[in-house]
């Protein structure tokens, strides 16, 4: 019987890097998911799945397609977080450019509007097996299904970002969207998380993106 990580990449396109073996590029970190982490990547060094949806990074920096070597550079956009997205190595995001990440006792999600945490999995194996559960809330498949139908191709190195943030009561709908580069959104939305993060729940704010 195939592991929900061999089905998963089954379903995944081709490896988005030839090269193999630079995990000396990646952040160092005592997590023993790292180790799986590699393994994953030695399988499947970098790649797309559910219509590029979901974007698993390859190693390094393939011309437009942005490696876990660069991705996890701080200052790409970590530092604008000013220390909310730290302690992490980022190895995925669905299509609104929500990270998946490696933390030292599981697999989480980091939300870039209000820059938190939420613990997903346990280990990359559980994490592909909530991936093909759970594929249209998880990576966005619908929403990127509906727009590459109507707009055409999603570019390598970019994702859909919502007009209005969600976190502010933006849909999620087409109209609501547009194209951005990865690294350039984050940082907008550390922008927005940094000026949420110590509203209490209820409380207004003017947004100034």
């Amino acid at each position: 019987m195939l592991s929900a990580k061999q089905k998963l990449l089954s379903i995944c396109s081709g490896d988005l890097s030839s090269i193999k073996g630079n995990k000396d590029l990646l952040p160092a970190s005592e997590s023993p998911l790292f180790a799986e982490l590699i393994d994953f990547l030695e399988d499947k060094n970098g790649a797309y799945a559910f219509e590029s949806a979901l974007h698993i990074y390859p190693y390094e920096t393939v011309e437009d397609d942005i490696g876990l070597a660069e991705w996890n550079d701080r200052a790409l956009w970590i530092d604008s977080y000013d220390g909310m997205a730290d302690g992490s190595i980022y190895f995925a995001e669905d299509i609104f450019g929500n990270q998946f990440c490696i933390k030292d006792d599981g697999i989480y999600t980091f939300d870039p509007e209000i820059g938190e945490f939420d613990k997903l999995a346990g280990n990359i194996n559980e994490w592909c097996g909530m991936i093909l559960k759970n594929y249209n809330f998880l990576t966005g498949y619908s929403i990127a299904h509906s727009w590459q139908k109507e707009k055409g191709q999603i570019p390598v190195g970019y994702r859909l970002v919502p007009k209005i943030p969600f976190v502010a009561g933006g849909v999620y709908e087409i109209e609501n969207l547009y194209l951005e580069k990865s690294y350039i959104a984050m940082k907008t939305r550390a922008n927005l998380a940094r000026q949420i993060k110590d509203v209490p729940d209820g409380g207004s704010i003017q947004f100034n993106l």
